[in-house]
């Protein structure tokens, strides 16, 4: 793809969110498991797990999550609330890549514990900044990990399926899943259910095809992929949009998958 001189580069992905940030995106793509709920807290519980589980294809990664919410009896958040130990062989041999049923048997426990002590799991990304008007994502990322294998005797091979800055990760899933749960506008795709974290402060997630489309526009001048790339890919892209910088997670996705730019 050549640019044109006069090309405007705000215009065309102005464009293209408008484009591919429609309802007709959901069924493909992970984010269509949240969207099976009306409840906050399933919407949190499935649209993490599935946004952990967001790799290979996504047509896979859709199943094993429907599997997955049966295998909870179709209501994550009460199974969680209220199962009893017996209950929890419902999830054994569950697998996906190398997520299984011990990672999946401590998300559980997790989540049990948290949703003991708060309303919804956004508090878990406030950690440390609890009374902050701004959140810093970088920090507010870096504790989420602390606190998540914060529970006694967590198993060590869990951890390597939640990323942070600190390992100089792009975490670009969970930065997905902020995405889902803070972005707010009138299409029916995000859900905009989190008030205390703010759009203009999200990360970019920054997979694969959003790498690349993003070097063509020269959006990422960086040579490794790492947490200072998705850094430097938002603050690009606040240059076109200071509120709303992670809306353009759209195009360059669309552009990469739908379009196939190189």
């Amino acid at each position: 793809m050549t640019m044109a001189a006069d090309f405007d580069l705000k215009d065309f992905l102005d464009k293209k969110v408008e484009e591919y940030n429609q309802p007709n995106f959901i069924p493909n793509d992970p984010i269509v498991i949240p969207h099976q709920f009306s409840a906050k807290q399933d919407i949190e519980i499935m649209g993490f797990l599935a946004s952990i589980m967001a790799w290979g294809q996504r047509k896979t990664i859709i199943n094993k999550c429907k599997e997955l919410i049966d295998r909870m009896d179709g209501s994550p958040y009460d199974y969680i609330m209220n199962h009893q130990e017996q209950d929890l062989k419902s999830l054994l041999g569950f697998k996906h890549r190398t997520f299984n049923d011990t990672d999946i048997l401590y998300f559980i426990e997790f989540f049990k514990y948290h949703y003991g002590h708060f309303e919804s799991l956004e508090d878990a990304f406030l950690v440390g900044q609890e009374h902050n008007k701004r959140i810093d994502v970088e920090l507010a990322l870096n504790a989420f990990k602390m606190y998540f294998f914060s529970l006694p005797d967590y198993p060590y091979r869990t951890r390597k399926h939640i990323s942070s800055p600190a390992q100089k990760s792009t975490v670009k899933r969970i930065n997905m899943f902020l995405r889902w749960m803070v972005r707010q506008d009138d299409k029916g795709v995000d859900f905009g259910i989190w008030k205390r974290l703010s759009p203009k402060d999200l990360i970019c997630p920054c997979d694969v095809h959003v790498e690349r489309v993003a070097r063509k526009f020269g959006l990422i001048t960086l040579d490794k992929v790492n947490w200072k790339t998705a850094q430097e890919l938002t603050t690009n892209l606040r240059l076109l949009d200071p509120l709303d910088p992670v809306k353009y997670d759209f195009a360059l996705f669309g552009l990469g998958v739908f379009e196939g730019i190189k």
